[in-house]
């Protein structure tokens, strides 16, 4: 399966904040979306990504004070990207190498989509449910 194929299911909606923004409105945003990340980004351009594990960070280096300073300051800035036309096999190999859980889709150098591990991972059990029925249907019908 394709990373297309994937957004064509789940949407293309990205969140994002600008890097001047402080870490809890990016929090606030977070909760409200019920999301893991935002896209951190000048204009149209993705300058970097900030997760739930980036605020822990922040907070147990800088205590709560740290909320109120600003995105860029803690966000995740070697962006790792993923493309429309690669396969959740790709994509689980980044995301294991990397340690991430999050990968913004770039096509033509423009932001269409976030893939994350849950997705890679509801992608994986359903191409297993299919293939297990699959294999069903040819057992009975031998």
């Amino acid at each position: 399966m394709l990373v297309t194929e994937i957004l064509k299911d789940k949407g293309d909606a990205v969140f994002s904040v600008a890097p001047d923004r402080t870490l809890v409105d990016a929090c606030r945003e977070m909760q409200t979306r019920r999301i893991g990340a935002v896209m951190v980004c000048e204009a149209d351009r993705v300058v970097g990504v900030l997760s739930e594990r980036d605020v822990v960070r922040a907070v147990s280096a800088s205590g709560p004070e740290a909320l109120s300073e600003a995105v860029g300051t803690y966000m995740t800035r070697d962006v790792v990207f993923a493309e429309p036309t690669d396969t959740v096999a790709m994509l689980m190999s980044r995301m294991t190498d990397r340690r991430i859980r999050h990968l913004p889709v770039l096509k033509d150098r423009r932001l269409v989509g976030v893939i994350s591990i849950g997705d890679v991972v509801k992608c994986q059990i359903e191409e297993a449910t299919r293939e297990a029925e699959s294999l069903r249907t040819y057992i009975a019908a031998g």
